[in-house]
């Protein structure tokens, strides 16, 4: 079995090499400049809420628990899982603006980006008409804003670089990075990289985040070589290479569902970076919470167990999350019982974990009574506690319980956050009934996000609700929520399945012309009515063609039939006096000897 592993360990050493050096090749020379490659060593819902108390819904109340992270990986996670919140956009947010001037400058320029995306000559001119202050604030949240558009982000970035008195700091380099990394324009992230470096000013801008940026977005398109290669580069930047980076790297990989290129990796570079408890937590989590396969954690974690690697409390966390995912309370309960035999103290994310199995499992009051134990141990409960009771008990249709959660967490002067509102608006019915708990959630201080409309497209669109889908789609760019790839996918697939091809046609256009990745199934679909249209298109000309000609034909074949019978019409002495008429005309012009063709 030794032996077994140590082949199968070279092999994985090789591909990573070869992919490595395979990949680093496609490099262009500004990127790495004398880089040295280092070797890879290896209805009823309707009225129980609107029995919600109305003071708690519409009055914005001060959470506690402001700037606790959502744990849950998804929305569609069923799990109160550990991962840190997967917004792909964490490098591009925007501002809470106080100042109403600056929220109407951005506002002004938005518009104009978006009024002028067709013609990029126009929209610089505006934009430098615009005669508007440039700030870091400002220019933040105006990327914030379009960053699903980086050709009008990148413009407006260069024209707000060129403002006397101010030059991009780090966080606005950032911004821009990621943005062109999440459109996979790679080339132009890194020629930003180079001019971050200051060669002309002396002063390079460049952090270990802004390469974990990079390895983050080429995580996000699964180009693991390019990604292990950003992180060879920090010896270049002259950044330290520790096990945290590494660590870092792996936690980069699993997010993006890259798991078994995590593990193998973290197995192949055990000389230099060696195996330990935080390491395998994160390829365990990634098996857990990511790709959400009991199977291969029950392996890692027998690997650990092989290796003398010891257990935490992260790593039982991650198990039971698995399990929970999965609808296994027994096993849940199981490993809760033995952590605590161990002497291994639960967390607040362990009890999150049970309580969101038992909550799935329908036991709802030992669920509120381990919430009450986890205070007895001076474990407060926060938000990602009550979305993990909430989550399930909207999916079970337990409305009333639900309510209970949500009307004792308000209590707590916890407040809700976007996954808790997206529990409830996933079991609605009716658009007056989504459109009312928008609403309310905005007087709560809460804003519909991009996950938000894709949900109630899709659901509007399932309910052919055209007209409502549309009102949403006007609305995101009103609230400055610039529409992504999955945004343009959700609406095209729903127009095309209500039958308005013409209008999924014209979407999809307007997604390609923003130089988002295109859907391969929905442009063979689109291809595929175009050309039938265009047949059909042309047996309809074809048809009024022939039958122009039919009406033609019948028409003369009328006026000669109308002929005929007005000729028989006349009498027999009208034709006599027509002869004799014409004879006498004859006989005078040969006699005064005019020619027909004088003029």
């Amino acid at each position: 079995m030794q032996g077994i592993r140590t082949i199968r360990c070279n092999l994985s050493r090789f591909v990573i090499l070869a992919r490595t050096h395979l990949i680093f090749s496609h490099f262009e020379p500004t990127h790495f400049a004398n880089l040295t490659v280092e070797r890879p060593l290896s209805s009823k819902f309707s009225t129980a809420f609107s029995s919600f108390s109305t003071s708690s819904l519409e009055t914005p109340i001060t959470p506690k628990h402001l700037n606790e992270p959502e744990e849950c990986s998804s929305d569609n996670d069923d799990n109160g899982s550990e991962m840190e919140n997967d917004d792909d956009d964490d490098d591009v947010r925007g501002l809470n603006l106080s100042d109403d001037g600056l929220f109407q400058d951005a506002k002004t320029i938005v518009n104009i980006l978006q009024e002028s995306c067709d013609n990029r000559v126009e929209m610089k001119s505006k934009i430098e008409q615009c005669g508007i202050k440039v700030s870091q604030e400002l220019v933040l949240e105006v990327l914030s804003r379009v960053r699903n558009d980086w050709e009008a982000a990148f413009t407006f970035f260069l024209w707000a670089a060129r403002q006397p008195g101010y030059a991009h700091s780090v966080r606005e380099y950032h911004s821009m990075i990621s943005i062109l990394g999440k459109m996979r324009k790679f080339d132009t992230a890194w020629v930003l990289i180079d001019e971050m470096r200051g060669v002309k000013t002396g002063v390079s801008l460049v952090t270990p985040q802004t390469l974990l940026i990079m390895i983050r977005k080429y995580c996000a398109v699964h180009d693991v070589g390019r990604a292990i290669n950003t992180f060879y580069a920090y010896k270049r930047f002259k950044f330290d290479m520790g096990i945290e980076e590494f660590q870092s790297l792996l936690s980069a990989l699993c997010r993006y569902k890259n798991v078994q290129d995590a593990e193998q990796l973290m197995y192949c570079n055990k000389a230099v970076f060696p195996l330990n408890t935080k390491s395998f937590n994160i390829v365990l989590n990634g098996w857990c919470n990511l790709i959400g396969s009991p199977r291969e954690s029950e392996r890692v974690w027998r690997e650990m167990s092989k290796r003398g690697i010891r257990f935490d409390v992260v790593s039982y966390a991650s198990m039971m999350s698995c399990y929970s995912k999965a609808g296994s309370l027994y096993r849940v309960l199981r490993l809760y019982k033995q952590m605590k035999k161990i002497g291994i103290e639960p967390d607040r994310k362990v009890y999150n974990a049970v309580i969101h199995a038992l909550a799935k499992g329908r036991l709802v009051n030992e669920a509120f009574n381990l919430m009450r134990t986890m205070e007895e141990k001076g474990v407060a409960p926060n938000i990602v506690t009550y979305n993990s009771l909430i989550k399930p008990l909207c999916r079970a249709r337990k409305v009333e319980e639900a309510k209970g959660a949500f009307d004792d967490m308000l209590k707590r002067c916890i407040s809700p956050t976007i996954r808790t509102y997206h529990a409830f608006l996933r079991i609605l019915r009716t658009g007056e009934e989504v459109f009312a708990l928008l609403e309310k959630m905005r007087k709560m201080g809460c804003q519909p996000i991009n996950d938000t409309y894709i949900m109630l497209i899709r659901k509007f669109c399932r309910w052919r609700q055209l007209e409502n889908v549309f009102k949403l789609w006007d609305e995101m760019s009103e609230n400055g929520i610039s529409p992504d790839r999955s945004s343009y996918i959700v609406l095209i697939h729903g127009l095309f399945l209500n039958g308005e091809l013409d209008a999924a046609h014209k979407y999809y256009t307007e997604m390609k012309e923003k130089q988002l990745l295109p859907e391969p199934k929905i442009d063979e679909m689109l291809q595929t009515w175009l050309s039938n249209k265009q047949i059909a298109e042309g047996q309809t000309t074809e048809s009024r063609s022939n039958q122009c000609q039919t009406t033609e034909l019948r028409s003369n074949q009328l006026d000669c039939s109308q002929s005929r019978e007005q000729t028989r019409g006349i009498p027999k002495r009208s034709h006599e006096r027509n002869f004799i008429r014409q004879a006498e005309t004859r006989k005078v012009v040969r006699e005064r000897g005019i020619s027909f063709w004088e003029p």
